[in-house]
């Protein structure tokens, strides 16, 4: 874009927001059910070209109380070494802003909305308090709602509207900018974990300085699936939201009564890890012949109580796996706490475990052990003559065995149907 046309397009974006909509707390537009009581969690990313550096996360908080919205925002670099908190609150039906708190890493402030903002500034370069008394500037969106206010209007092929949004700067007199909705369409959203879902683009112009947004947002349930914000340069931030919500297992996780199983019992579980004597390759059709191969000594052996939950899990993850186009669903966040460990205490892969109640136990083992197998192998021939010329040979052979590493990988499942008692059970690879 040459100068006298960048010129022209900024003399006239005050016309445009004039022509277009304006959109402001309380109007018909902004419908508030669409912002539900939930925590969303967004990754973001610095994008040039096809070069995407992962920056840092952000969590959106949103509860409801005294018919307020209360809202919560948290960045934090990628290195956890520093965040930015912001909280807003707001009518609960109009978006009309109410108070405003911020803590960064240079300053902390506060806000209360009304015909004049009053305030307080701390900066922690200068270790000085400053009190604000600002003039309301008229109807604005508080910036740290305006994505989630943006998945409140009814976007549809070719909305336009522009809405002022507030942000308060120490060191600029500006309190407000215009932000207009240029465009609106259609757009197709394919998420890692859950597949295509139908969305719309909405793009959206920063009248003070140029900066270009896109809002990717569901067609129906109106979630925010991701943001885009010009930076220059070529240069995009852009934000994905990484559906903290997504849980295709319908089964629910039982934390206390799987800490309750493997505490709380008086039976017992012994066994014996090893892979089978015919684990591993085949090669050249002669099978390995070494013999049981035991996990060694400090083997590391996992129980957990088996549940619907995981075998419905299992289930999933099989169907993903085969179907190969999402990833697999990572287990319960808590599943851990019911997952018991012991070690393999001798070199005859013997294990135990103790303290458990009546039920159905996965028992789990992975280790590398040396394996072998006989082959034999041409050592030349010999030739047999009579008087009349060559009648025939035979082939000698020879054989030799060769060693190998080899892994074994072994799932078990263990019932014990009665408290107190003992079970003795082959770890075996199959």
């Amino acid at each position: 874009m040459n100068k006298q046309t960048l010129i022209l397009v900024l003399n006239l974006l005050p016309f445009i927001a004039l022509c277009q909509k304006m959109i402001a707390p309380g109007s018909p537009d902004i419908n508030t059910s669409y912002l539900k009581p939930q925590k969303s969690l967004y990754t973001v990313y610095y994008v040039k070209d096809t070069s995407w550096t992962k920056k840092g996360t952000m969590t959106y908080d949103i509860s409801y109380e005294n018919n307020q919205l209360i809202f919560h925002y948290k960045y934090t670099d990628k290195s956890n070494e520093w965040s930015n908190i912001r909280t807003s609150i707001a009518d609960a039906k109009t978006l009309r802003s109410i108070s405003y708190q911020s803590e960064s890493s240079g300053s902390k402030f506060n806000l209360d909305f009304g015909e004049t903002i009053r305030g307080n500034y701390y900066s922690k370069k200068t270790k000085k308090d400053k009190i604000l008394n600002l003039k309301s500037p008229g109807s604005f969106i508080d910036f740290n709602l305006a994505d989630n206010m943006m998945t409140t209007l009814p976007l549809t092929v070719g909305y336009k509207g522009t809405f002022s949004q507030f942000y308060y700067d120490d060191n600029s007199d500006t309190l407000t900018s215009n932000y207009i909705i240029k465009e609106v369409k259609s757009y197709a959203y394919r998420s890692p974990k859950t597949g295509n879902h139908d969305t719309w683009l909405a793009s959206v112009l920063e009248e003070s300085t140029g900066a270009i947004y896109n809002y990717v947002i569901d067609k129906k349930d109106h979630r925010l699936w991701q943001r885009e914000m010009s930076l220059g340069n070529g240069m995009w931030e852009i934000c994905t939201n990484e559906e903290l919500d997504y849980q295709p297992i319908k089964s629910q996780f039982n934390k206390e009564q799987a800490v309750q199983q493997i505490t709380t019992g008086s039976s017992v579980i012994t066994g014996t890890a090893y892979a089978k004597d015919n684990t591993g390759k085949k090669l050249g059709g002669l099978v390995n012949t070494a013999k049981k191969q035991f996990a060694p000594k400090g083997t590391e052996i996992t129980l957990f109580p088996n549940s619907a939950y995981y075998e419905e899990w299992t289930a999933v993850n099989k169907k993903i796996k085969k179907q190969g186009k999402i990833p697999e669903v990572p287990l319960d966040s808590n599943f851990g706490a019911g997952i018991k460990k012991a070690k393999v205490y001798d070199d005859e892969g013997h294990f135990e475990f103790a303290d458990l109640l009546p039920g159905t136990y996965v028992i789990m083992a992975s280790f590398d052990f040396t394996n072998s197998y006989n082959y034999s192998y041409v050592t030349g021939y010999t030739n047999y003559y009579n008087y009349w010329g060559y009648t025939g040979s035979n082939t000698n052979y020879a054989s030799a065995r060769q060693h190998y590493r080899d892994q074994a990988h072994i799932e078990k499942r263990v019932t014990i149907d009665k408290n107190g008692e003992k079970k003795e059970v082959n770890l075996k690879d199959n």
